[in-house]
């Protein structure tokens, strides 16, 4: 009981954080309508950074996220990437719309060009802008990187590294942090070896920091994946990362 109402009080005050904190923005791809979030810092020129929320579209991890990086001195902006109406409401959808963006990876691109076009507009400083995503979000990271985005940076955290084989390798320009659960299910070797070879096939800077006793959603609180330790460690690379490549 007692725990019941300290969740209940936490997840009261969140939202209240969250209202206060993010503001809705909508704009459009074509007859689409997209909803993101945007830190109350909007319209200072500050660094910027995106935020990709994962795959059931955004929520409480992308949320605090913006919150925390807004009091590290950067504005965030939250990404929708499915649009109004398309929402999912379950696991399987949200499987089949993630698999969806996966495929065709043209359609996820252009979803995260239009939200970093928003971002720029809330005010963040030109060449210095990064983006950072959450597994479906954590390879849209990779994908600002392939299609070599004007971005100072990326951070793919547990998203799934995996890439059609067809696609060629390319120059990648951008810098790359990949926090990579070790316990992760969803990654193969032969996707982590792909993924490297990827990266020196484009002359990237990059960086791979594996996490020890995780599994695949080992950021997320509400997750049974969650490893608290290893959570705030992956957080303290993050801002060490965004610290070195945007201030």
């Amino acid at each position: 009981m007692i725990r019941s109402i300290l969740l209940t009080t936490l997840f009261m005050t969140s939202g209240a954080l969250f209202s206060q904190n993010l503001k809705p923005v909508s704009y459009q791809d074509g007859s689409q309508k997209l909803n993101g979030l945007v830190t109350s810092n909007a319209g200072k020129k500050l660094p910027g950074v995106l935020i990709l929320p994962a795959w059931k579209g955004i929520d409480d991890e992308a949320k605090t996220a913006a919150v925390e990086l807004e009091k590290q001195g950067y504005i965030a902006f939250i990404a929708d990437i499915y649009g109004e109406g398309n929402i999912p409401a379950d696991n399987d959808a949200a499987g089949k719309a993630a698999g969806h963006y996966k495929q065709n990876y043209t359609e996820y691109q252009k979803r995260i060009s239009l939200a970093l076009e928003q971002l720029k507009k809330s005010g963040a400083s030109t060449g210095k802008v990064a983006v950072i995503g959450y597994c479906f979000g954590g390879t849209g990271a990779l994908e600002v990187a392939r299609a070599n985005m004007p971005v100072a940076g990326v951070v793919s955290i547990h998203g799934s590294i995996g890439k059609d084989q067809t696609r060629k390798n390319g120059p990648i320009s951008t810098k790359m942090l990949i926090e990579n659960p070790a316990d992760d299910k969803g990654v193969t070797q032969q996707d982590y070896d792909n993924l490297v070879k990827e990266m020196n096939d484009g002359a990237a800077d990059w960086q791979i920091i594996t996490y020890a006793h995780s599994k695949h959603t080992f950021t997320d609180p509400k997750s049974p994946d969650y490893n608290e330790v290893m959570a705030k460690r992956a957080w303290n690379h993050t801002l060490m990362f965004l610290k070195e490549i945007l201030k």
